[in-house]
């Protein structure tokens, strides 16, 4: 990796960890944060890590200590540098911190979410109709974390992301649309920040078919990532 590539997963990484603070703090759960991670000593909401690596240089006994290490523990390993297998957990995926300029001035037709019932809709859209208040409404009073949503003629939510920004970026992540078109939900999204966060370079990380659909948005991959689960 060279150094521009690492500054950005370095930022990436960082604006990830924060949407994961903001996430547990609405929950009620307090992390902490190292010199090489954030850490949260209290299990994490379903989907969420229990530590998000910050520097190549953590390691494994630092983060584990800093957890809750039990069966359903989980650390995203940023910089895919650890070796947690000796402590009981495998690799659940592989993804890619991807990288963008920021949009210029687009048609994004977006809006944001700003009510808890319309956040109460845009989680039944991503959950498919599942959902289950993994997004608590306090988060709507968070000023750098926004719910964004594309909404149909009838007012039903049919794409949307969450857009987390940070000193220097914003990051996008939770990114669906109801028809599967990741490349017009990933149009409706950038232009949709050019207007809310414009300036901003976007970050984010994908995998497979979604990692393709972010290369045909504008996005460069930065660096691996891996995903620890212990079963």
């Amino acid at each position: 990796m060279d150094i521009e590539q690492d500054v950005r997963a370095r930022a990436a990484a960082r604006n990830n960890a924060e949407w994961c603070e903001a996430l547990c703090r609405a929950h009620g759960i307090t992390g902490a944060w190292g010199p090489h991670a954030w850490t949260s000593a209290r299990r994490t909401p379903p989907l969420y890590p229990d530590a998000v690596t910050l520097d190549p240089a953590a390691a494994a006994h630092e983060i584990t200590a800093g957890i809750d290490a039990s069966p359903g523990a989980s650390v995203k390993d940023s910089f895919a540098t650890l070796d947690l297998t000796s402590d009981g957990f495998e690799v659940l995926f592989d993804a890619q911190w991807i990288h963008r300029p920021a949009p210029g001035p687009g048609e994004g037709g977006w809006e944001l979410v700003r009510t808890e019932a319309e956040l109460e809709r845009w989680e039944q859209a991503w959950a498919d109709g599942d959902g289950g208040g993994l997004f608590p409404a306090a988060l709507l009073a968070e000023g750098s974390h926004a719910f964004l949503a594309a909404r149909d003629a009838t007012g039903r939510t049919v794409a949307g992301a969450v857009a987390s920004t940070s000193e220097s970026v914003v990051g996008v992540s939770n990114l669906f649309a109801a028809d599967g078109d990741l490349d017009a939900a990933w149009a409706g999204c950038l232009g949709t920040l050019a207007r809310h966060r414009p300036g901003l370079d976007v970050v984010g990380y994908e995998s497979g078919d979604d990692l393709a659909a972010a290369v045909r948005a504008g996005f460069t991959p930065v660096g691996g990532l891996r995903i620890w689960l212990r079963h």
